[in-house]
């Protein structure tokens, strides 16, 4: 998620999400409601490696690595911002994009993922997402969503959605159909806003949309197990950009985790962000 509008829109319902999570589905999510007996996540550090420029006019939602090519998927429409929905591969070293594929005006863009030979791409309320041949960037299919649309990640049988709460929904690459809903809580309880997702050696990532924190979730059990705080990223490697307004007012937020499986490299990103940075987590 994703512009100022949005951002006040999380505001006003932070607490009708807070109360859906506490509501019985039905044992269709599964967590660990035992909040006093879940331990507190642990602290993850990590090392930037390397950094590369990333467009400023990215609004990022979703960030991934297939066969070492880079790609990109950003939000925006007239309705809500200035900014564009397009998906593309990004050449790292410069951080220009190519093969660019904008959405229709009325679709606001979200997560990205691939699964077998298809890119998979999110819109935010429109309950659709659309399906990509990842040789040519052509698409292909439209397929439906129940929910809002955030973040995609896929375990490499399914794919896995974020829609801003503290529910990730598995789903059939086939008909779509959910096979189960996996409920993410700490310590404190459900937590909410997970936005983009990566899966990484056998654990869900999760950014927290509007904070700095990635989170690492058990995909057995719900259960948030680490947290990095990626704070300060900016102000030690853009000092010139990192005071301008859009850093500082909910808009430019952390958001973009890729996983290249072949290297094991990790890179992040932000919305808006002059930089991309590969970092190892530990």
């Amino acid at each position: 998620m994703k512009s100022s509008l949005k951002t006040v829109f999380i505001a006003i319902s932070a607490f009708m999400i807070l109360a859906c999570n506490t509501v019985d589905q039905g044992n269709t999510a599964q967590g660990d409601n035992n909040f006093g007996n879940v331990a507190a996540p642990a602290s993850i550090q990590y090392n930037v490696l390397n950094v590369y420029p990333h467009d400023t006019t990215s609004y990022t939602q979703g960030l991934m690595v297939h066969n070492g090519q880079l790609y990109e998927g950003t939000g925006g429409s007239p309705e809500y911002s200035h900014y564009k929905s397009w998906v593309g591969k990004v050449d790292l070293q410069s951080g220009k994009v190519t093969g660019k594929v904008p959405l229709e005006n009325q679709y606001f863009g979200e997560g990205i993922t691939v699964l077998g030979d298809k890119l998979y791409q999110l819109t935010w309320t429109s309950k659709k997402g659309f399906i990509y041949d990842l040789a040519t960037m052509k698409k292909i299919q439209e397929f439906p969503l129940k929910t809002e649309g955030w973040g995609i990640t896929t375990d490499s049988t399914n794919l896995i959605v974020s829609d801003g709460s503290s529910n990730l929904y598995y789903l059939n690459p086939t008909d779509f159909s959910t096979i189960k809903i996996l409920g993410v809580n700490d310590n404190n309880g459900p937590v909410n806003n997970l936005n983009e997702l990566e899966f990484i050696n056998g654990y869900i990532y999760a950014n927290k949309y509007q904070s700095n924190y990635i989170l690492k979730i058990d995909p057995s059990n719900g259960q948030v197990v680490g947290r990095a705080d990626m704070g300060g990223l900016l102000e030690k490697y853009a000092k010139e950009n990192a005071k301008e307004d859009k850093y500082n007012n909910g808009e430019g937020v952390l958001n973009g985790i890729a996983y290249d499986a072949a290297s094991g490299k990790i890179y992040i990103t932000g919305k808006l962000w002059p930089k991309l940075f590969e970092i190892t987590l530990q």
